[in-house]
């Protein structure tokens, strides 16, 4: 799967906008300011394709992107910043959830939380309500550039016991700063969605025996 050609297809701010589905889809979630954009364009190896804010709560919008003539990335608003009104957190809310409930081709969600801190309450929300629904998803350890061997190893250890079902999860430190899991977490997409295929053809065959 060649991650160099994506490209920005289309805003959102109310999920009854989103077109229906027609491709596979990854979605990526996370608390503001945590670095979903940042791993977007590290994924793809670009600079500037999704936008990096320096004001969280900035991405108030369902952003959808071009991988490839098979999948779509997600980039979900990012939640937990305090600074907007409550009509906007409840808009962003319901484009979260609003999405999450359509029929989708979804294929993975990826979580993002920062690796520097415990996972916060919204964090761990959003963690049990993928199981609760469902939904597969991994969870993305960001910023693993500001921490040395020692505390990488020991908020790995932690985190684990952190987050619900913490030690059945696939966790994964990145850096886009430093590229540290970017390899890693391409293979876990391209696998997910090389599966996604193969099980979409065995139930088309046996749908029309």
């Amino acid at each position: 799967m060649n991650f160099n050609k994506g490209e920005f297809l289309a805003a959102y701010g109310l999920s009854r906008q989103i077109p229906k589905s027609e491709k596979m889809e990854i979605a990526f979630a996370g608390k503001s300011n945590v670095g979903k954009s940042s791993a977007i364009n590290k994924i793809f190896n670009r600079k500037n394709l999704a936008r990096v804010s320096a004001v969280p709560g900035k991405t108030a919008t369902i952003n959808f992107y071009y991988v490839n003539e098979e999948l779509n990335f997600v980039d979900l608003p990012g939640y937990g910043y305090a600074k907007v009104s409550k009509s906007e957190k409840e808009r962003w809310s319901e484009l979260i959830e609003g999405y999450f409930q359509q029929d989708r081709k979804l294929v993975l969600v990826v979580q993002l939380i920062d690796m520097r801190h415990p996972p916060s309450k919204l964090d761990v929300d959003m963690v049990n309500y993928l199981i609760e629904w469902e939904l597969p998803f991994i969870v993305l350890l960001t910023k693993a550039d500001k921490l040395n061997k020692t505390q990488t190893e020991q908020r790995l250890q932690r985190i684990r016991e952190e987050l619900p079902c913490g030690d059945q999860i696939t966790i994964i430190p990145f850096s886009s700063q430093k590229g540290t899991g970017v390899e890693e977490v391409k293979e876990i997409l391209e696998e997910v969605c090389a599966d996604f295929k193969e099980q979409a053809e065995d139930s088309s065959e046996t749908s029309e025996v």
